[in-house]
């Protein structure tokens, strides 16, 4: 008989995983992402948006920006003084509060979206995630999500970490939902239409070299998994990721260009 999985200790080892490095340095540069999102779900001006998983903030900001009342939550402290910090800088009024993705700490239907890039797909619980984001949102209210695809280069970066640094049995895949049946499975009961696009997000570094370089001192989930491993194990990591991303990089031998699909969700609440 297998051992259920411990949603509770996958979560702390996850929050110590985003913790780790500084994922500010990454997530800044997908801030055209949390643009993109806004539009989609076409904010308006003093709606009450919440921020789910918000990381350093940039869904938080375009959402701020479009004249929104903003609530940006995350269970890593750090990651919400690093919004804080963007936020003061433009001079926006944003209220940021320390939340768990599954346990949002907001009543039934108070916001007209709920937002999410890159953040709410890695909760261990994903139904019950799931379940929090449509609870907070009212009906009629959207859900704006931006999730990496399983076959994209972010879905496959994940794939080769997990064949080195194996994730706890019974842990779901991040990637689930990048796919749109798993999505609908997610929210079911809670769509009252669900409106979903492919797009693609750019990496751009200097070299495959140079990727590795940030995202092993930066990004937690690529820190964390190198950190654990042994000189020669970390070697093959480094030689497998080189791989990928010489693969899937469209910038020629002078730079890296690597694009990456996730799919932009717009789920309007039954």
């Amino acid at each position: 008989m297998s051992t259920p999985l411990d949603t509770n200790a996958l979560k702390a080892r996850q929050q110590a995983a985003w913790a780790s490095g500084d994922y500010a340095v990454i997530g800044t540069t997908l801030q055209l992402v949390g643009e993109r999102l806004a539009e989609a779900c076409d904010l308006r001006w003093d709606e009450q948006v919440l921020d789910v998983a918000a990381g350093n903030g940039n869904a938080t900001l375009a959402a701020a920006r479009r004249g929104c009342k903003v609530t940006s939550s995350d269970y890593v402290a750090d990651l919400l003084k690093r919004g804080e910090e963007r936020a003061r800088a433009e001079h926006l009024n944003v209220l940021f509060q320390v939340a768990d993705a599954e346990n949002l700490p907001f009543a039934d239907g108070a916001f007209d979206a709920v937002l999410s890039t890159f953040g709410v797909m890695f909760a261990p619980d994903q139904a019950q995630a799931a379940r929090e984001l449509a609870r907070v949102c009212r009906s009629g209210g959207r859900v704006g999500l931006a999730n990496w695809t399983p076959q994209g280069f972010v879905g496959q970066m994940f794939k080769t970490l997990g064949r080195h640094v194996p994730p706890p049995a019974g842990a779901l895949p991040p990637s689930r939902w990048g796919d749109e049946e798993q999505l609908r499975v997610l929210f079911d009961g809670a769509i009252g239409k669900i409106d979903v696009s492919r797009q693609q997000f750019n990496f751009r570094y200097r070299s495959a070299a140079h990727f590795i370089e940030v995202f092993r001192t930066w990004y937690g989930p690529v820190h964390k998994a190198f950190a654990s491993l042994p000189s020669d194990a970390a070697a093959a990591l480094e030689s497998d990721l080189t791989q990928l991303l010489d693969e899937n990089n469209r910038g020629g031998e002078a730079s890296l260009v690597v694009p990456s699909e996730y799919l932009e969700v717009v789920i309007t609440r039954r």
